[in-house]
């Protein structure tokens, strides 16, 4: 078999991509390599466990759930072989058995059966259809349950269980940072030194008189085998996680690598290509040739008028020993560079730009993230959220909502405006520690910060965009239509703050002829001017 079509079993458009049942005489080399590359995920210990705990007659039904490709059916298919013969198992809940009928009424007549029998179920579901089901479902007991956990989330009851890949997140923050394990031993599993069948593949194609496309595959195989390009995919990976808010599943995953293989240009090339992959589609965003630096103009420049550069021409007659033989533009350089930028390689001419590819917001969000989600009250951490309050977040709020009133002040927000004459009361607006120690934090893509003005609290989720978006506040920036999604979330707090400044006890009036400073005393307005 040629490595191509070995390599076809990532594709999304391959018949591999779901799984199904096959006997063992229609085994074949890909199903081989497809079960090579199948990683275990704690999603599926969880699952195991609780049908492992299910008796032969026991009346549970067991929902597995999940966005469409995230490896529901995958994970099902491995269990029925373990469990089948004492637990029944319906894949997946959008099939139909009959080519009349729907998925509802398949579901239907499979929780009919259920009632009626006394094994245990397992039904694999997606969270579409688990919501369809709740509205339009006949088994009025399992409408019920799924109602239930929609609304409150109660993932367990005397009959039905629960367990949702949503809950078992692929990125996870902590304190050293973020870590994908998935996608890390995918990449590690795929590109393995011992063992390997891919691998294997990849040295008998060495021994071959090769075309220029199967030269670049080995090239671009050779490329996702260093461990420093692993973890700039990754990053990626997470990048588009929380800039995009893209979920990264199981198929996407893998065809996503076979598009970085197989595509028609080298993989730091492919890379930022785009394409129909979702995750693709994402990543081209971040492509570093778009950057605008003075360092990357200049190269830029230099590259594109053939001026001479001695360290240059030392990196790029090492670039053989990668198999890398044809780099016609500029922009494919940045890409290389940004690719090998955890990487030593030739003389390291690629880390002059270092600076250049920094990622220095989401450096920021994972910190303040960090300290949101193990706060507890330590002083340390205290001070530097304290900061992160003071100094971005209410500093933010302030300046936008005085942005038709720069010279208020710290002390005061503006509450309303007047043509030549403008309102505003002073508003102590502060951390809430307590609110944050009490608070949890499940999701990688945001976290929430909470606010306190005299009594009154306010929590507002905290993704990287409206981050970026606070920031840039601070840095003199005015909010445009381009900021819509981040800018709504400002905009509602901002209402219910200024909403409860208004309870204040004195205003301020400003005006064309001067300012009047005016404070409620018991029952008496005492008026000031100046």
């Amino acid at each position: 078999m040629r490595l191509k079509e070995a390599l076809s079993v990532l594709s999304k458009s391959s018949p591999y991509a779901v799984s199904t049942e096959r006997s063992q005489q229609n085994q074949s080399l890909l199903d081989g390599i497809k079960s090579y590359l199948y990683i275990q995920m704690p999603i599926e210990e969880a699952v195991n466990k609780t049908i492992s705990s299910f008796g032969a007659n026991d009346k549970k039904i067991l929902f597995l759930c999940g966005s469409s490709g995230d490896g529901k059916s995958e994970l099902l298919t491995k269990a029925k072989v373990n469990f089948g013969t004492r637990v029944k198992f319906h894949l997946d809940a959008t099939h139909s058995f009959d080519p009349h009928g729907t998925a509802i009424q398949t579901l239907d007549k499979v929780f009919d059966e259920f009632e009626a029998s006394s094994s245990p179920l397992v039904v694999g579901i997606n969270a579409g259809m688990l919501g369809n089901y709740a509205e339009e479902g006949q088994n009025q007991l399992i409408r019920s349950k799924i109602s239930e956990y929609l609304k409150n989330k109660n993932t367990q009851d005397d009959t039905a269980i629960f367990i949702n890949f949503e809950d078992y997140p692929k990125f996870e923050i902590g304190e050293d940072g973020y870590k994908c394990d998935f996608a890390k031993k995918l990449l590690q599993r795929i590109t393995q030194q011992e063992n390997n069948i891919i691998r294997q593949l990849i040295e008998k194609e060495k021994l071959q008189q090769n075309d220029a496309s199967t030269l670049r595959l080995i090239a671009n195989f050779e490329l996702l085998s260093l461990p420093s390009v692993q973890k700039v995919i990754i990053d990626l990976l997470f990048k588009a996680r929380l800039m995009r808010d893209q979920f990264l599943t199981a198929r996407a995953l893998l065809d996503f690598i076979h598009e970085l293989l197989l595509s028609d240009g080298y993989l730091f090339d492919n890379l930022f290509a785009g394409g129909d992959n979702e995750l693709a589609n994402k990543i081209e965003n971040f492509d570093p040739a778009h950057h605008r630096t003075k360092e990357i103009d200049r190269f830029i420049l230099a590259f594109d008028l053939g001026l001479p550069d001695e360290e240059f021409d030392v990196f790029k007659n090492t670039l053989n020993q990668l198999g890398i033989t044809n780099i016609e533009t500029g922009a494919q350089y940045l890409r290389l560079f940004y690719l090998l930028k955890y990487d030593d390689f030739a003389n390291n001419y690629h880390k002059s730009f270092a600076g250049d590819f920094n990622e220095s917001l989401i450096k920021s969000y994972l910190s303040v993230y960090q300290l949101h989600k193990s706060y507890n009250g330590d002083s340390s951490q205290k001070n530097n959220l304290k900061e992160f309050y003071r100094d971005t977040l209410i500093a933010a709020i302030r300046t936008y909502i005085n942005r038709n009133a720069p010279k208020l002040g710290k002390k005061f927000f503006l509450l309303s405006d007047f043509g030549n004459y403008q309102i505003a009361a002073p508003a102590d607006l502060t951390m809430d520690s307590k609110s944050i120690s009490n608070s949890t934090t499940t999701s990688s893509a945001f976290f929430n910060a909470h606010l306190k003005l005299q009594d009154k609290k306010f929590k507002l989720p905290i993704n990287i965009n409206l981050l970026s978006l606070l920031i840039n506040i601070n840095n003199g920036y005015r909010p445009n239509k381009h900021d819509k999604n981040s800018v709504i979330l400002l905009d509602e707090l901002a209402a219910e703050i200024v909403q409860q400044a208004k309870a204040a006890k004195e205003i301020v009036i400003t005006g064309v002829d001067g300012k009047y400073h005016l404070e409620l005393d018991d029952e008496d307005i005492m008026v000031n001017e100046g």
